[in-house]
């Protein structure tokens, strides 16, 4: 294998790399010191310094090229106005990063970490860790006798963390408990959620960017966008509040208003001002659920906050400041939104770029126990009691749980209500059959309640059961989209261009249902 010339990149050391003295060469001065050892050959000294340490530079460098004529010594001029000020080195170490011919192939690179201001040290291995620098850092120190000649020690300090098995451990358990702590601790058993929450988990600890929840009401979207704001405040990445809104519950002036706030006399009733949802969400997170019920101008307004953290309050001439992150929720599909004309392709594409679907409890049979038992916790926190099944009925709730007469279409808020129920009514703590079979009932009416849709009177037979049949696929789909080539995955094919989504709309249109409603 051929050997790589060596190549070391540090500053000089205004204090301890600059005697000038005849018995200068008595003193451990960190640079030169490389040059004293005998088992270590330096190919060259990349010496950095700030201007007025010029005169400083070369004569070290005159030094270096004394102990060691077979090491090239070269010098660089580093921009700095002050080598206390964080931005202003880790600007001028990062240009110079950009200009450095280097040779990976032919070269290994040594950042020396020694010598310099603390501030000059952590941007060097800020540039080293994110490979600007492609090398390891070095570090020397003096003997630990004093002794003429003696060069002390180095070390080199690899930030491959892939090669320090408990150091990648400790990431690795680090990333499992943040997982878990997205999932409330709940042992889920869906492969393909589990591998969602994952991804979720490594987005959300190193991304600022929006991520978009997309899924029917019940599904966790609300209560997922607050485990990621805990668990980036846990992470100290967010300094300020969790803010939420369903953007259903307001309409036109009234939107604008409590998104972006107004100003004293914007609007007849705008007494005094007001800062609006996305001032308060300032370093913290913002959750707009059913974002896809905002009107277009407010989508307007909020793509500007989102791009340059500036927007308008209502009525003021002057940009205010927010700097937040945003999750938004939807159980509509926003690309047929956007094809419809009713949300803007422009903002769909910015909140689009971390997208994920959260399933219906119904399609997730496996994970219903597990979350079954997480209820009962609940309710066992708030009562001061444990509660808990006897185990028949545990067997019969289970079994009508996770069976195909379930049809969850409130989904998680659907189970977490039957189970207070259960745990309220039981008997010393204890569910009986009895019990359950109550419950079941229960959960038929109202299911069956809210599957009817108002216009079931004076149908047909045959058009009622179609109807039945057709709501029940909805319920099983993720989209309207979903749902449409589910019950059109014949007769689509026998067209040009099959618009499943729209044959479906229309369909549920005749009897004054809706897809949302659903």
């Amino acid at each position: 294998m051929k050997i790589k010339r060596k190549v070391v990149i540090g500053f000089v050391g205004s204090q301890l790399d600059g005697a000038r003295r005849s018995d200068r060469w008595e003193k451990w001065r960190p640079s030169l010191s490389l040059m004293q050892h005998e088992d270590l050959l330096v190919d060259r000294f990349e010496l950095l310094y700030n201007a007025k340490f010029q005169d400083l530079a070369h004569h070290v460098a005159r030094d270096m090229r004394t102990i060691s004529p077979e090491t090239t010594v070269v010098t660089h001029d580093i921009p700095m106005r002050d080598a206390w000020d964080f931005e202003d080195v880790y600007g001028a170490l990062f240009d110079f990063s950009k200009r450095y011919p280097f040779d990976t192939e032919h070269e290994d690179y040594w950042i020396h970490i020694t010598t310099g201001t603390h501030v000059v040290q952590i941007c060097l291995f800020l540039l080293t860790e994110a490979r600007y620098l492609p090398g390891r850092l070095l570090q020397t120190s003096p003997p630990r006798r004093s002794g003429v000649g003696d060069p002390g020690s180095y070390q080199l300090i690899d930030l491959d963390l892939s090669r320090y098995d408990q150091i990648a451990q400790r990431f690795s358990s680090e990333q499992a408990e943040g997982v878990a702590f997205l999932k409330s601790g709940i042992p889920t058993r869906n492969a393909s959620f589990n591998a969602m929450i994952e991804e979720i988990e490594k987005v959300a600890v190193k991304s600022r960017a929006p991520m978009l929840l997309m899924g029917p009401t019940g599904a966790g979207k609300s209560f997922l966008a607050r485990r990621v704001f805990e668990l980036k405040r846990n992470r100290h990445q967010l300094d300020g509040k969790f803010v939420e809104l369903n953007c259903a519950t307001v309409q036109g002036d009234g939107a604008a208003s409590t998104l972006f706030g107004h100003i004293k006399g914007a609007f007849t009733g705008a007494a005094s001002n007001r800062p609006g949802l996305l001032r308060s969400a300032h370093k913290g997170l913002l959750f707009l659920d059913e974002i896809g019920e905002l009107g277009l101008n407010e989508q307007a307004m909020l793509l500007k906050a989102l791009e340059e953290k500036r927007f308008l309050p209502v009525g003021s001439d002057e940009e205010v400041a927010s700097d937040f992150q945003l999750i938004a929720g939807t159980n509509r599909d926003l690309g047929a939104e956007v094809l419809a004309g009713r949300f803007r392709e422009d903002l769909y594409a910015r909140i689009n770029l971390w997208t994920y679907s959260l399933p219906r409890l119904a399609e997730r049979p496996e994970d219903i126990e597990p979350n079954v038992d997480f209820q009962l916790s609940l309710a066992a926190m708030e009562s001061g009691e444990k509660v808990s099944f006897n185990k028949e009925a545990r067997t019969r709730y289970m079994r009508f749980a996770m069976s195909g007469d379930a049809a969850w279409s409130g989904n998680f808020r659907d189970l977490a209500a039957s189970v207070t129920r259960l745990a309220t009514l039981s008997d010393a703590g204890r569910i009986s059959d009895v019990q359950v079979d109550d419950e079941i009932a229960r959960l038929k009416r109202l299911w069956r309640h809210s599957a009817q849709p108002a216009v079931v009177e004076g149908l047909d037979l045959f058009d009622s059961m179609q109807l039945e049949a057709v709501i029940a696929v909805c319920h099983q789909s993720k989209s309207l989209s979903d749902a449409g080539r589910k019950l059109f995955a014949v007769s689509r094919d026998a067209k040009v261009k099959p618009n499943d989504a729209d044959r479906l709309k229309k369909y549920l249109a005749k009897f004054d249902l809706q897809w949302d409603a659903l």
